[in-house]
């Protein structure tokens, strides 16, 4: 495909891209149109030591979000924005133009061919592209998807710093989806700092990806998701020197390589970087959208049941706060050049123009009563069924010996290799963070060993929320913690979360005397309201405590010298193995028996065995009553319990 931005009637491209020769980047682009840069502006790219770093992207009708989008990705440190638009009708097309023009994206038309969809239409493009194929890194993003990075200083450069440094030459990002977060009106404000309410980073029907790569065409093929890999080198070498990084900075598993887009649960991750989607925003951007049309050309696609699964708000994610300076910066250098400035402006008139046609009329208001009947849908009822069903014998047929071999080999080698205490531990049964404290309860309730729970997705994992639904919460633990504990004795549970097994062990022991305490303002509504549920009330023998963990060794030797329990429950994660180090030697009186659990085990589980020493000076022995990945006892050699 030529450079040129005409609009000429062209077929879809074939063949291969331009020569690869990768020269030492100057102030021009690889690959640049001669469009690219002719106007003179004083912003200027990023240029990156990794080289020509392409995010592209499609875009149709998104006038009101390009400024913003540009900015962003501009911000973030890409060096470079290709954008393939069709059919616009708000100026779109013609603001990349100006911002092509002004040397800070590169914009191309994509003419679609009789029958295929805008997406991969545009990919088949950019395969062949000069900018794209002349490019060291490449990602491929939809106008709604936003780049997040929590590694280093948030930037591109140290993610790929990262990723070179394990000899990665990938990493693959996983979704983020975000809600309305209760927004109906149409707003101008920045969409990263509107809606910063997510699904569950555990909420698996959210773990489509997109693939940050080093890009070379004669080996890779553009995808969606991921890139494919050409069939001529899947019987080579190549797939060896394919390393592809998770989200957290792990080794990739070797599957993907070959096939599919979404993360798994060995797979998913968020600790260096996510894609935050942006799939509804407000109840007008929606409406917006569903009259538009969507590039991927999907009959109804922006329906009730779509927002059902787009509209998560269970807990807060304010990861894009970090860019608002520098991205405000690139916003308001944008919108000085005068042209940039009409076009952004008349999108945002034309949007508006046309929401106040259309809240005069009755498929306007039919539409915002089913939205928020479709908001109201608790995420445990939520589907996500694929645009076919998954074949497994199709797939089995589909895939090259080459990919049987190594799934084979991957699949042996797990089952194989001894399981260490942190491959064993589950994924925690809280979500972190810390969401709305009224917590308005409205999901449906389950019970489990006699106490009844609510599936709660904002304060409980996908992995949670499915024991609860099977009344299997916490099982290990309820089935034998109330019979470890000495006769009448005094109990301190420190991270008591929802409160699920003081109010077990309050029902099973009565003769305890039990002082539950936490913090999270969130997880003490949400037990208020499972002590409503059940008919609990709290009082003295059965108390919550108001203390505070700010200062965790001094606030828990305080309550432990005024309550003297018999035994210590310790499950807030907030204590970590120096904090235990601190509070443990200073305990008076020190408490005949410490057990370890919940929360506290699920973050710190793989040092603990370091803590053994201590305690042992201590004198605490360890018991072997509890599985050693649900619990850890330590008992005093005067406890004869």
């Amino acid at each position: 495909m030529s450079n040129d931005t005409s609009d000429g009637k062209k077929p879809a491209p074939k063949g291969k891209g331009p020569a690869r020769v990768l020269a030492p980047l100057t102030g021009r682009p690889r690959g640049a149109s001669p469009l690219w840069g002719t106007v003179d502006f004083a912003l200027k790219p990023h240029r990156s030591p990794h080289g020509q770093v392409t995010a592209v992207s499609m875009m149709k009708d998104e006038g009101p979000f390009v400024v913003e989008w540009v900015a962003h990705h501009l911000a973030v440190g890409f060096t470079d924005l290709l954008v393939y638009t069709n059919d616009c009708s708000d100026g779109t097309d013609d603001m990349l133009l100006r911002l092509e023009a002004l040397g800070l994206v590169h914009h191309r038309r994509n003419v679609i061919p009789e029958g295929q969809r805008p997406q991969p239409s545009a990919l088949n493009y950019a395969q062949v592209e000069p900018v794209a194929c002349l490019s060291d890194w490449v990602m491929v993003f939809d106008a709604d998807e936003f780049l997040a990075i929590r590694h280093g200083d948030g930037r591109v450069d140290s993610l790929l710093d990262a990723t070179v440094a394990l000899d990665a030459n990938g990493i693959v990002v996983t979704w983020r989806v975000f809600g309305s977060a209760g927004v109906v009106g149409w707003s101008r404000a920045p969409v990263t700092e509107q809606y910063r309410m997510a699904a569950p980073p555990t909420w698996n029907k959210g773990w489509g990806v997109k693939t940050l790569f080093k890009f070379d065409p004669d080996y890779w093929k553009f995808g969606i998701h991921r890139p494919k890999m050409k069939t001529r080198h899947i019987q080579t070498d190549f797939p060896d020197r394919v390393k592809w990084l998770t989200g957290s900075g792990r080794v990739m598993e070797d599957y993907f390589k070959f096939r599919g887009w979404r993360s798994i649960t060995r797979t998913v991750g968020y600790d260096w970087v996510q894609l935050n989607h942006y799939a509804v925003k407000s109840v007008e951007s929606y409406a917006l959208r569903k009259l538009r049309g969507n590039v991927n050309n999907k009959a109804d696609k922006y329906n009730s049941d779509y927002w059902s699964l787009q509209d998560r708000n269970e807990v807060p994610d304010d990861t894009m706060l970090r860019y608002s300076a520098r991205r405000n910066e690139i916003i308001a250098a944008l919108l000085s050049d005068p042209e940039v400035n009409r076009l952004h402006f008349a999108a945002l008139a034309r949007a508006e123009t046309r929401l106040a046609a259309l809240r005069q009329t009755e498929a306007y208001r039919e539409l915002v009563a089913n939205l928020a009947k479709a908001s109201a849908v608790p995420i445990s009822q939520i589907t996500a069924k694929p645009p076919q069903p998954r074949d497994k014998e199709k797939i089995a047929a589909l895939m090259t010996d080459v990919e049987k071999r190594r799934n084979a080999k991957a699949k042996a080698d797990r089952e194989a290799e001894p399981k260490a205490m942190g491959q064993q531990v589950p994924m925690g049964l809280y979500l972190s963070g810390t969401p709305d404290p009224s917590c308005n309860v409205t999901a449906e309730w389950a019970e489990n060993h006699q106490v009844k729970l609510p599936l709660e997705a904002r304060i409980f994992s996908t992995t949670g929320l499915a024991l609860i639904r099977a009344g299997k919460f916490e099982r290990g633990l309820a089935r034998k913690l109330h019979s470890v504990l000495p006769k009448a004795a005094t109990v301190l549970e420190i991270g008591s979360a929802a409160g699920f097994l003081g109010l077990h062990l309050a029902r099973e022991r009565p003769d305890l005397r039990l002082t539950l305490q936490e913090d999270n303002p969130s997880l003490r509504a949400l037990m208020a309201h499972i002590m409503e549920r059940n008919d609990r009330l709290f009082g003295p023998k059965f108390h919550l405590s108001d203390a505070v963990l700010d200062d965790p060794v001094q606030a828990i030797a305080a309550l432990v010298q005024r309550i003297k329990p018999d035994a210590l429950l310790l499950a807030d994660p907030r204590l970590s193995l120096e904090v235990l180090e601190n509070l443990l030697p200073g305990l008076a009186p020190p408490p005949a028996q410490i057990i370890f659990y919940g929360r506290m085990l699920d973050l710190w589980h793989p040092g603990l065995a370091e803590l053994d020493g201590l305690l042992s000076e201590l004198e605490y022995g360890p018991t072997q009553r509890f599985d050693p990945h649900i619990a850890r006892e330590f008992r005093t050699a005067s406890d004869e319990t």
